[in-house]
């Protein structure tokens, strides 16, 4: 198994919750996900980030599957326009 973290530092935290909505809707529409959370940072913390993505994948196929898919792809323009900064993890588990 693999996990996939995402943390993101937004511009605007006002658009936390298009993202994780944007983010969450991609388990019905990519079929290499397993299982998908986005959470929000309620912390307020300078050294937090402000949205996360765990995920969870049956192999690194599977991730490369999920990353490739063009659904995927589509959320990615908007991923960049609303954040400042990325950070990821992929390990196996």
């Amino acid at each position: 198994m693999v996990k996939h973290i995402v943390m993101w530092k937004l511009h605007n935290k006002s658009d936390a919750r298009e993202i994780k909505t944007t983010l969450e809707a991609l388990k019905d529409k990519v079929p290499s996900i397993i299982d998908i959370e986005v959470g929000i940072d309620f912390s307020d913390s300078d050294a937090s980030a402000d949205v996360v993505l765990y995920s969870t994948f049956a192999d690194a196929q599977g991730l490369a599957d999920y990353q490739a898919h063009p659904d995927h792809q589509n959320v990615l323009p908007m991923m960049r326009r609303l954040t400042s900064s990325r950070m990821v993890t992929d390990y196996v588990y």
